[in-house]
């Protein structure tokens, strides 16, 4: 098994058993997280994890992209105060240290190829399943038999899949790009209109399905895939990550109050014991356990 590794892979992968997740406190890294969770607690599923500094680069070393090749971050701002500026001026796309909150965490870094998941219970090798959305998909269908977070039904799987490459396609492209053109001083008049509308466009197509403004006005839905008012899945464990700070993006005060159907659907879903773990839990937090982080 050591050979499948490039020799200077960290010890704590090369040996780890089970099912191993190399992983930050991103957005897409909550989404492996919270999933675990769920599944931890829903069937006692045993899972390690390797924490990874944004700020090192780690993920740009050849054992990294040696298991993920797509290993490119551009992550940006930490924190939402006007005076934060970078935290090494050679990389201004990188965490930022804010003087007025001394906030410094990589929570908002949004896009990147991190998490990683390393699957060592297959044979001959172990088995690396990089994209958040992929590795939600592969636990679903090796750890979710009894289909807690998903649908036996194909029509509703269906309707789960379409939501979750919705979000994936149409969601979190355009947040990242929001984000990166309001936080950096970027004169683009054009392009901050052109994502700042997007964004709009796509809360309130999550909005609309959460209401049930076309289907059912009177009902509505608690979650997005499933008959009725649906039931808890993946496209909501594959969304909320994103969406849950949508209070905080920039949007009008007047853009907020026509999404109270959002508003909702990120409360309840946030207040969920596994997702509060997975995605504020001390266990992804490399601030809180250091002795995680991978470094080479």
């Amino acid at each position: 098994m050591t050979q499948f590794y490039a020799p200077e892979t960290p010890d704590r992968v090369k040996n780890a058993t089970g099912l191993h997740l190399i992983t930050a406190l991103t957005p897409n890294g909550r989404k492996a997280h919270i999933y675990l969770e769920e599944l931890k607690e829903t069937y006692g599923l045993p899972f390690t994890i390797s924490l990874i500094d944004l700020d090192t680069n780690e993920q740009k070393k050849p054992w990294f992209l040696r298991l993920n090749p797509n290993g490119q971050l551009a992550c940006l701002l930490a924190c939402l105060c006007p005076s934060a500026t970078p935290s090494n001026p050679k990389t201004p796309h990188a965490p930022r240290h804010c003087t007025a909150c001394n906030n410094q965490s990589p929570l908002t870094c949004e896009i990147g190829r991190i998490p990683l998941l390393i699957d060592n219970t297959t044979t001959p090798h172990p088995h690396v399943v990089m994209e958040s959305s992929a590795i939600l998909l592969y636990l679903f269908h090796q750890v979710d038999h009894s289909q807690q977070f998903g649908f036996a039904d194909p029509l509703q799987q269906s309707q789960l899949l379409q939501w979750l490459v919705f979000w994936g396609a149409s969601g979190q492209m355009v947040q990242g790009q929001w984000n990166y053109f309001r936080r950096n001083q970027v004169e683009n008049d054009h392009a901050k209109k052109r994502f700042h509308d997007e964004l709009l466009r796509v809360y309130h197509v999550l909005e609309a399905h959460l209401a049930g403004r076309y289907t059912d006005p009177g009902l509505g839905r608690e979650y997005l895939a499933g008959q009725g008012r649906g039931k808890y899945t993946l496209a909501d464990i594959n969304a909320w990550p994103w969406v849950r700070n949508f209070r905080a993006v920039g949007l009008e005060e007047e853009e907020l109050d026509r999404l109270p159907a959002l508003a909702a659907w990120v409360d309840r879903v946030g207040g969920r014991a596994a997702v509060q773990r997975g995605a504020f839990g001390e266990a992804y937090d490399e601030g809180l356990s250091p002795e995680l982080v991978l470094r080479t």
